[in-house]
């Protein structure tokens, strides 16, 4: 671990601060080319962090929040978003007052790109080819796609990933994402 982290943090973990620190964990979606931008954590805390439901373990939250650094404040912040249906943590956050640019930096890591899917969980971009997987009525036509129809170059809705357009019958039309398949 750098020396300067190591120094700053005390040879502590900064979000639990039981552990030794011997991880400089950056925190996204910024760099690593600044200690600015990391946070001296411990073993146990990112391996609990890449783990499943650990809600008990995460009370150190309480106290790291409060932390001078804006980045150990970030990773604190985001980690009390995904708790932030318990009480425990909904008190936390309801008490801080964290400068906007800090509640951004921690809100942006939670942002995850939006991605299109077919019923067999198949990512589909713009351009694919589809096959519905069961007959649909076309709304406000006078016709149903039957189920097998081939949809070639499909376009994907941008504020919803349930959604596709493609051409049926010369018509450009919705159809939802879980009524289709692929074509490889």
């Amino acid at each position: 671990m750098v020396s300067k982290l190591q120094e700053r943090s005390g040879g502590l973990c900064e979000v639990c601060s039981k552990n030794e620190a011997t991880i400089a964990y950056t925190v996204s979606p910024k760099k690593d080319d600044s200690i600015e931008n990391q946070v001296a954590v411990c073993d146990e805390c990112v391996a609990n962090m890449e783990g499943s439901d650990k809600g008990y373990y995460w009370r150190c939250l309480e106290g790291s929040i409060w932390n001078p650094e804006p980045s150990v404040q970030a990773l604190s912040y985001r980690l009390l978003q995904t708790y932030k249906g318990e009480d425990w943590a909904e008190n936390v956050l309801s008490m801080v007052d964290l400068d906007e640019d800090v509640v951004q930096w921690a809100l942006n890591g939670l942002e995850t790109a939006e991605i299109h899917k077919d019923a067999f969980g198949n990512v589909l971009e713009t351009g694919d080819t589809v096959v519905l997987t069961q007959a649909l009525d076309v709304k406000g036509t006078n016709f149903s796609a039957p189920k097998g129809t081939v949809v070639k170059r499909i376009r994907l809705v941008q504020d919803n990933v349930e959604q596709v357009e493609g051409k049926i019958n010369d018509q450009m039309i919705v159809i939802l994402t879980k009524y289709v398949k692929k074509n490889n």
